[in-house]
């Protein structure tokens, strides 16, 4: 029997496959139910739904609920920690190829996260944005505007 933890406002409920099939509802129409729970009544919109995410925003009664849905597999995953996000500390950043520096768009002592835009990279009559691959806070740029610079050379140190 499969078993299921859903998450409502933050509240954490577990429920099995027996549990939800004793569930009295009626589909009204695409995204509206009626549901009786304990001869209790309740009007339950769909006001927004992303399954890939297994997430729904409801409307129940008036009352909106931010719903998330695990089934085992999901918890069993977020158990082994799969879905820790892991950030990497860069040291230096390296010309990822031949060019002429059109901007340098940082300063030094500026903390950057990954993705954040370091520089534009002129390399055979394209501009290439050349972003941070982790994060940490800028030590020193070894580069200006105009510079040449080749493939491999060290433009940014990290610390």
């Amino acid at each position: 029997m499969p078993n299921y933890l859903i998450t409502v406002n933050e509240e954490e409920l577990h429920y099995n496959s027996s549990d939800i099939d004793t569930l009295d509802s009626i589909k009204v129409n695409a995204k509206n139910l009626h549901v009786l729970d304990n001869n209790t009544a309740f009007e339950v919109e769909i006001v927004h739904s992303d399954f890939l995410n297994k997430t729904m925003t409801l409307s129940i009664n008036g009352n909106i609920y931010e719903v998330k849905l695990e089934d085992e597999y999901d918890q069993q995953v977020k158990k082994m920690g799969l879905l820790a996000v892991t950030t990497q500390k860069l040291n230096e950043v390296k010309a990822p190829m031949p060019g002429l520096i059109v901007d340098v768009m940082v300063k030094v002592g500026q903390e950057i996260v990954e993705g954040t835009p370091l520089l534009v990279l002129s390399a055979m009559k394209m501009e290439n944005i050349i972003l941070a691959q982790g994060e940490g806070v800028i030590k020193s740029i070894e580069i200006k505007k105009d510079d040449t610079v080749e493939k491999g050379q060290v433009i940014i140190e990290m610390e």
